[in-house]
């Protein structure tokens, strides 16, 4: 038996029993391909920033897991990189991916939020996915790269294809999400070279650092990736926060009479229920310990920071949502150099999008207690919330 069996149906029953019998474990991975599993505060939080653990899937033993096959054009970006490429990329992006443009944006994300939750009405049933949490930051990536309006409902279903594919859908269908996603980027880069535009991809074409720029590919797969990234993360990100609250009233109670709290709020719901079980998979360039175990070369080794921040070693009582708790130091969206890039701009959005749901209806609960989560190990969200509303 598979020591992680059960990880997609009781994912923090699993980490609990992993981290109580061991600090790291031999598991199968999502491919069926061995790999390492880290579930330890201190040790997932020392592997993620220990530079043996490489993200370049050219370290990889043949035959072992290696993630997505993307075609190069697409291939080349941060989350499958080393120093010095990662350094010399991340410090490009940098100079357009800025905490200015990222403050300017919170007008324009509050006044999205308030346009879906018209759309509502005053009073009823809805899915929460369908209707706030997938089109708002799919707006929000979608304004900040510059991708016209008319595309972005495309965006949502390639994206939605490649991470937690459908398990009816047919077995080319991440293959044609891939290929279409590379034929319209190109038209749009193409696009932003005629005529450049006040957004992301325009800035990411026209950087420079003496002398140094990004390349076609490395442009087109950091696209990519904010897309997808930007998206994915912030759709489970709001969800799970409206779930943890409803579930929780008393600290619902609590945040509407202080929604001052909110800043530190999106940080345990962070912690409490993260966007992902597994980080990006990393491979040992040499022989690694860790947590007392020996990790030979080339291996898998997948870090899991929703393990990582139940841990009753670093956050007491984790399985209790806190919204006082000091979460800081939580491992949901990375740490080290691999940090996510796109961190503010995910927490300014949950923070809006939690506050005009909130603001907008005194009564909110759930209409359904059967949820349904996603079946993927890189996306820890909800297919539907379904909630009843009232102003």
């Amino acid at each position: 038996m598979d020591p992680a069996d059960g990880l997609l149906d009781h994912p923090y029953d699993v980490y609990r029993r992993l981290r109580e019998t061991a600090p790291v474990h031999r598991i199968a991975g999502p491919d069926g391909t061995p790999a390492w599993l880290v579930t330890r505060y201190d040790d997932a939080r020392a592997a993620l920033a220990d530079p043996r653990l490489s993200l370049d899937k050219r370290h990889a033993t043949a035959g072992t897991y290696k993630g997505f096959s993307l075609p190069s054009a697409l291939d080349a970006n941060l989350l499958n990189m080393d120093p010095p490429d990662h350094t010399r990329i991340r410090r490009l992006v940098g100079r357009a991916f800025t905490t200015r443009r990222i403050e300017k944006l919170r007008t324009p994300i509050r006044r999205t939020a308030d346009r879906l939750l018209d759309a509502l009405g005053p009073h009823g049933t809805a899915d929460l996915i369908a209707a706030y949490a997938a089109p708002l930051p799919i707006t929000v990536i979608c304004d900040l790269l510059g991708i016209p309006d008319q595309h972005r409902l495309d965006f949502r279903v390639w994206t939605d294809t490649l991470v937690a594919p459908d398990p009816a859908a047919r077995p080319e269908a991440a293959r044609e999400a891939v290929v279409a996603m590379l034929g319209y980027f190109t038209r749009l880069l193409a696009d932003k070279r005629s005529a450049p535009a006040d957004d992301l991809l325009s800035d990411l074409i026209s950087v420079r650092e003496e002398g140094d720029r990004l390349s076609e590919d490395e442009l087109m797969s950091l696209a990519f990736l904010i897309l997808f990234a930007g998206y994915e993360n912030t759709v489970q990100l709001i969800g799970n926060a409206v779930l943890a609250l409803l579930q929780h009233p008393e600290q619902l109670a609590a945040l509407r009479k202080d929604m001052t709290q909110l800043p530190a709020a999106v940080q345990e719901f962070l912690r409490y229920e993260g966007p992902a079980l597994l980080a990006i998979r990393r491979f040992p360039v040499e022989d690694v310990t860790i947590g007392g175990v020996t990790v030979p070369a080339g291996e898998t080794v997948w870090v899991s920071p929703s393990a990582a921040d139940r841990d009753p070693d670093r956050f007491p009582g984790p399985d209790r949502l806190d919204l006082t708790r000091d979460a800081s130091g939580h491992l949901a969206l990375g740490h080290g150099i691999h940090y996510c890039l796109g961190a503010p701009l995910a927490r300014a959005e949950t923070e809006i999008a939690v506050a005009a749901l909130l603001e907008r209806f005194p009564e909110l609960g759930l209409a359904d207690d059967d949820l349904r989560w996603r079946r993927s190990l890189r996306a820890r969200g909800l297919v539907t919330l379904p909630v009843a509303y009232s102003t």
